[in-house]
This record gives structure tokens, sequence and C-alpha cells, in this order.
């Protein structure tokens, strides 16, 4: 199983490792195969379909697993997305199969392996699928199939890794229409899962030697708006968070994916204060300009933004915020990337991923007027990469003296330091702790997975430098 993209892509995957697994297929390590008994008989590629740099991934992917010997099979966005298409233009594929092969798909791999030919999925606008009203999805979507929704009572999640920090989905789908995003189109209209799953499958992860949970969904702060009153509406979110956070064992929780426009005063409160919740804050900005926002079908300006991050640091002054934002979008001018410029130098985020616009297939920004150049988009893309990076480096450098709680993820070895992340640092995007000695503690006994209370005494562009204080011991994890 290779899975590219995203988080969410990620417990996709898991679920199809549980899936395959529970129909009697075993999943071998492709870096540990040999010819013979260890090679795999079908490799699942878990593609992703998000931007034209991650379909050329996918497809390189999937080339390169069929130059093993073994017949490959395409699931996930990209193949969701272009179905057919798809299959046409890569004959390397056994078989490009859609979410609506995914609760039978031991069954599939054993028809391809077996010779027999699968039809390639026929892709269609996921929206169609649920009602418009919010409301009226939870008992429509028993009889679609939504990954990582249909799991009922009995957890069909099989870890692919043994790290402590793992994914769990709360929502799929996204009602919002920005207008340089495809997602909507092939991931469906929002939909969430409900609380008691949620929570359940936290508890089985904490089981499973996770002591740090990220909640992702396409909009994690539209949870609950398809739930009606029974499970308290507009503070569903704030609800799931304090349940996950009292499970035994797990140590932090961590939001991500929050539109601004739609992060209410109450949300920030719950992420700021609630112990053993990360006072973390993955807000999805776009840019700052209002006049590119509108063009881009969002709300918000620099002015609300930054009122935004002073409610978040009056209550949480060490919080990590995070953004991404799209420069060269069609119609922007001087003035909007000077617009975004002094909104991004005046709110001092922790992290910030910068990307240069590219049309997308079938979204409404593909036909708008007043496309910019690629040099064009690559210089500003450059000006505010090296604004970001002289921001974010300012931002770790303030950090110097203050402590924080480090997760271990990486032990040290002849090759690497010991290594871990704090509350404001996400796995993968945020950089990362880098853990010294101290006069106390040889990182050399620290394994993966021990919490570690740490000073921070210096910094590396985003990375901190840090000593160890004391070891947080593990509350104990409660027997399913």
């Amino acid at each position: 199983m290779l899975t590219l993209g995203c988080a969410r892509n990620e417990v996709d995957s898991e679920e199809l490792a549980g899936r395959l697994s529970g129909g009697g297929w075993e999943l071998v390590d492709l870096d540990d195969a040999d010819p013979g008994d260890g090679a795999p008989d079908v490799i699942v590629v878990n593609t992703c379909g998000f931007v034209e740099s991650a379909k050329k991934d996918s497809v390189d992917t999937l080339l390169a697993a069929a130059d093993t010997g073994a017949k490959v099979v395409a699931v996930g966005c990209m193949a969701e997305r272009y179905g057919a298409e798809l299959a046409d233009s890569l004959p390397e594929a056994s078989a490009v199969l859609g979410f609506d092969h995914y609760p039978d798909l031991a069954e599939r791999l054993g028809d391809i392996v077996a010779g027999h030919a699968i039809p390639s999925h026929t892709p269609v606008d996921r929206r169609t699928l649920l009602p418009i009203t919010p409301v009226r999805r939870q008992e429509a979507a028993a009889d679609v199939t939504v990954p990582g929704h249909a799991w009922g009572p009995t957890i069909l999640r099989k870890r692919l890794d043994d790290a402590p920090v793992a994914s769990l989905k709360i929502a799929s789908g996204c009602d919002r229409r920005c207008s340089f995003c495809a997602i909507p189109s092939f991931r469906g209209s929002f939909v969430s899962r409900l609380p008691d799953e949620i929570v359940a499958e936290g508890a089985w992860l904490a089981g499973q030697g996770v002591r740090e949970l990220v909640l992702v969904s396409e909009n994690s702060t539209s949870y609950g708006k398809d739930l009606g009153r029974a499970h308290a509406g507009q503070g569903a979110l704030e609800a799931v968070l304090t349940r996950l956070a009292g499970i035994p064992g797990i140590d932090r929780v961590r939001v991500s994916y929050l539109q601004p426009a739609e992060t209410r005063p109450n949300l920030v409160r719950a992420i700021a204060t609630t112990p053993n919740v990360a006072d973390y804050f993955d807000m999805s900005f776009q840019h700052s300009s209002e006049r590119v926002l509108r063009r881009m079908r969002r709300f918000g300006d620099t002015e609300s933004f930054l009122a935004l991050v002073r409610q978040i640091r009056d209550l949480a002054p060490a919080a990590g915020i995070r953004s991404n934002v799209i420069v060269g979008f069609p119609g922007e001018t001087e003035a909007d990337v000077d617009e975004l410029a002094r909104f991004l130098t005046e709110a001092r985020l922790d992290a910030v991923g910068v990307f240069g616009y590219s049309d997308e297939d079938g979204t409404e920004a593909e036909k708008l007027d007043g496309k910019l150049d690629a040099d064009t988009i690559d210089a500003r893309v450059a000006r505010i990469s090296a604004l970001v990076e002289e921001l974010t480096a300012q931002r770790a450098e303030d950090r110097i003296g203050s402590e924080v709680v480090v997760l271990i993820e990486r032990p040290e070895s002849d090759d690497e330091d010991c290594a871990g992340r704090a509350a404001h640092q996400a796995p993968e995007v945020d950089g990362e702790c880098v853990v010294l000695d101290s006069d106390e503690f040889d990182v050399a006994k620290f394994e993966v997975g021990d919490l570690v209370r740490c000073r921070v005494v210096d910094s590396a562009g985003v990375d901190l430098i840090v000593e160890p204080i004391e070891i947080v011991p593990r509350a104990a994890v409660e027997s399913p």
C-alpha cells in the first residue's frame, strides 16, 4: 500500500488496509520485498488528485510500482476524479477503482490477481450523491460510500506504522465553493462522522500506542452542522475535542483545516484553553486582499484576519498559527501582493506554505480573466517565500527561553539527532524540535513516543533547539 497526498489519504489507506486484512490479504513492506515469497501480488497506490504536481507524483508512483512486476491498482482522489480517463492513459495500471469500490476492495483484488478485468471507475460529481440540506445527509450517507464513515462498532483500520501520532478523520467533503478548488466535486458534500464513532476510534488508537491525535477533514469548522440538535450543532467540535482530550493515553489532540470565516470565539477558546488540546490553529487564510478573496469566493480581509490572530494570542500567547497562501491568482495586482505581505508581517505566523496559482480542471478560476504569466507568478512566490522565511524564523527565535513539551518521533542515531514536535508544530509541515543532552538527561535513552518537557535554547529557521527538563509520564490506557 503506497500513499500520496494529505493526512486524509493516510487515514483512508489505513481503512483500506483494515478491509484488506479482514478480507484475507497480507500487507508487506515493499522495501523489504524480495523476488519470491516476499514479492507482492498487488501494489495499491492511494493517489492524490489535488494539484498538478501531486497528480504527477501519483502517476510517477504508479509507473514505478508497475516496474516491480506486480499488478498495480490505482485508488484515491486521482482515481476517483479521472477514472476511465486515467486508465486509458495509464495501461500499466491493472485497474483504476473509485471510492465505491472500497467496501469490496479485497474481492476486487482477488479478481485482478486471477486475471479478470475490472471496469474502470466512471467519475460523477459526488456532491450530487447527498441531499443539499445538511441535516438530511446522515441518513442518506448510509447508502453512499464515504471513506472512513461506514465503520460502525467495528474499527476497520490497520495501522501502517507505529508512530506515536495518528490522524483521525472527523468529516469528509466540503460545501464551500472556492473558485480554485476541485475537491468538493470528487470528495462530495460535507458530512460529519458521529461523535461516538470518532471517540471510539480515538480510544482504539490510544490502545495502539498513539499519544497525539490529529483531527482531519476538508473543513473542520463545519463539523456538526449536519448532525442536528442532538449533537449541539455549532458546539459539536468543542464537545468532541473535550471527549477526545479525556481519553486515557492521549496526551495531545490537534485540530487541522480551520476556515477563518467559520472560526467562532467559543472554538478559539476551546482550542486555546482545553487541557490536552494543542493550542494550535491551522487557519486556511489563502490570501488577505479582500478583492482577491472575493474572486476566490472566500471571505475576510487583512483586518478581520489580524483580529482573529489577536483573539487567539490574547487567550494563548504561545499558540502556533499556520496557514497556506496562494499568490498569482487571476487578477492579482502588485497592490494585492503588498496587502498580503502586510498581513503576514503583522500576523507573525509560525509556519506558512506559499503556493503559486495553477489552473485546476473544472474549476471556476480556470475560466477567469486576468491570468498571470508563469514568470510573474514565480517572482511573487519567491518574494512572499523570502518574507515568510524571515518572519517564521523570527517567531521561532522569540521562543528561546520558553518551555515546550516535545513528543519524541526520531531517536538519536549515528546519522541524526533526537527530534520531536512541540504543541505548535504539526507533523511534517511546521518544523521540529532538536533535543540535545542536558545535565540531567542523556537523549540517547529517549524512545519514540516519549513526551519530554524541554527548554528552548536556540532556533534554526522554524526549528527549535531544546534541552530536556523532565519526562512527562503517560496516563494508563484503558482496556477496550
